[in-house]
């Protein structure tokens, strides 16, 4: 198994590769999309939570230059140099694609501009591209002081206004696209028309990502509702998995396996899931993070005081000889002067342990 660490789009300097590599990762996720961009959250390596007006920032904040081959191999030389390999990207930039979430009349157009994002990370030599095909995105979740000892962590704590707010025209996937669009909101859609819209998806872009050499890897709905600002969400139970699967049987229509947001589904054993869909070779990376409770109430947590055994996790996933890239994801931000790499930091050296041991 690969050791891995995520990076921000404003954390891609040597700085971060180093710390990565102090703590023992030897391969990385990039985000090339800035989810801060002219937003409210400040740039301080947490996650990003937003509010419910503004979401987390406005789409189009990475230059065009950044998706192209140029750009993406010199990035993967920056940090070959410092020790680490380029292994996924993750997330498509609003900008890129809301039509293709929307079903709007640049749909064709933004689909061709993806093909040729896939086409640039498989010449580049980048092997996965992580994506979360959903309207209202990462959305509906609170920051709280409610991990061990009182580090700030996300959750959720019911159905409120954070959740159930309708996402107003010119937003989608959290993020605005259009400042300037018309007053109002998205129009409701049901879950079989979002299905219909994820099969045009995968139907067009997974021949060009094996073409290209790339595996397409679907992040779960977090957090994991039926319905999240009146919208439909897609993969909210473990069983949607497979049928996202099914819609374009083959190794590069994959999985972005996140831990706690499949401990977060209210149905599926965690531990039967990770060794069903690892044993099938299904998973591409993994989220390696843990969680207290189910939706509409839980907690992200560190590493090792949630309610996933993460021993028997990696237990499972070394009987079914899963070599991919496991990478801390959502830990609680410690109190000292570096609160994420704390975090960060503390988690790899659980994983590390753990796959050390016998």
């Amino acid at each position: 198994m690969k050791m891995g660490f995520g990076f921000y789009h404003h954390m891609l300097n040597r700085q971060q590769y180093d710390f990565a590599v102090q703590c023992g990762a030897t391969h990385a996720v990039v985000h090339l999309v800035d989810y801060f961009y002219q937003g409210t959250a400040a740039q301080d390596n947490r996650q990003p939570v937003g509010n419910v007006a503004l979401g987390w920032g406005y789409a189009g904040g990475t230059p065009e230059e950044a998706w192209s081959v140029k750009r993406l191999k010199v990035l993967k030389a920056e940090m070959n140099e410092a020790g680490l390999e380029f292994e996924a990207i993750e997330n498509f930039d609003p900008a890129h694609w809301h039509d293709i979430l929307l079903d709007g009349p640049k749909k064709a157009q933004q689909l061709e501009g993806l093909k040729q994002i896939i086409r640039h990370v498989g010449e580049a030599g980048i092997p996965i591209f992580g994506y979360n095909f959903s309207l209202a995105g990462v959305a509906g979740r609170l920051s709280f002081n409610e991990a061990r000892g009182g580090a700030e962590t996300v959750g959720m704590r019911g159905v409120d206004k954070t959740n159930t707010t309708p996402v107003p025209k010119g937003m989608v996937w959290n993020m605005i696209y259009d400042k300037d669009a018309p007053q109002g909101v998205l129009p409701k859609i049901d879950h079989d028309e979002l299905w219909r819209r994820l099969e045009s998806f995968l139907n067009e872009l997974v021949p060009v990502a094996q073409e290209a050499g790339v595996r397409l890897a679907a992040h779960p709905d977090d957090p994991p509702l039926a319905t999240v600002r009146e919208q439909p969400r897609l993969v909210y139970q473990p069983e949607l998995y497979q049928r996202l699967l099914d819609i374009v049987p083959s190794h590069h229509n994959a999985l972005e396996f996140c831990l706690g947001t499949l401990s977060e589904m209210t149905e599926g054993d965690i531990y039967e899931v990770c060794d069903r869909y690892t044993r099938h070779g299904n998973v591409a990376y993994i989220h390696f993070r843990n969680v207290k409770g189910k939706v509409p109430h839980y907690t992200e947590t560190f590493i090792d005081e949630g309610q996933i055994d993460m021993a028997r996790i990696m237990a499972i996933l070394k009987k079914n000889n899963f070599d991919g890239m496991l990478i801390p994801d959502h830990t609680p931000q410690m109190s000292c002067t570096a609160p994420w790499h704390a975090g960060m930091a503390f988690a790899m050296g659980y994983m590390k342990a753990l796959l050390a041991r016998e």
